[in-house]
């Protein structure tokens, strides 16, 4: 079977959705609060030397590793524990390798507890309203939002402004 950008056994299942994302991740994500933030990885373009957005970043929270990656103009995927980031990538044109060093702003989380998980929808009036599901992770001492950065992956560290609607998750959410 085909590996998925390049990443040996990556099979996403793209969700476009709150609803979705809710049925199928909601609890799960939810649970992620009060977990201390082990381990962070994106995939980095080392002739580039940049970061290589198209592909998953990896959040580890003591052994549960949330997989996000966005895709087209509204879909996101978020599997669980699927990626080995000790298997090389394959992606034809590019060298690729992981890394757990960087954004200097998303290695500051690691060791910090999740405070919060929620679901952000773009609310400002326009072709997207309603549709795009970034993630948003708090912590004592910072942020990270990985948004749909229209087919590939953002990152942001700053809370999320009121262009957003937020719905933090909680284990007692439907």
């Amino acid at each position: 079977m085909l590996d998925l950008l390049g990443i040996p056994g990556y099979r996403p299942v793209w969700l476009s959705r709150r609803k979705e994302i809710m049925t199928a991740h909601g609890l799960k994500l939810a649970h992620l609060a009060s977990r201390r933030l082990t381990r962070a990885l994106v995939v980095w373009d080392l002739d580039e030397d940049k970061w290589f957005a198209d592909c998953p970043v990896l959040l580890d929270f003591e052994g549960e590793q949330i997989e996000i990656t966005h895709w087209k103009f509204d879909e996101v995927s978020i599997t669980w524990n699927t990626i080995d980031p000790a298997r090389a990538l394959d992606w034809p044109d590019f060298r690729l390798a992981w890394r757990d060093d960087i954004p200097d702003e998303l290695t500051a989380l690691i060791g910090q507890p999740c405070s919060a998980v929620e679901l952000l929808m773009w609310r400002d009036r326009d072709l997207v309203e309603g549709t795009i599901v970034s993630l948003g992770f708090g912590f004592s001492n910072g942020q990270v939002t990985i948004y749909n950065a229209l087919d590939e992956n953002g990152m942001e560290f700053a809370p999320p402004g009121d262009r957003h609607t937020r719905y933090r998750l909680e284990t007692s959410n439907p």
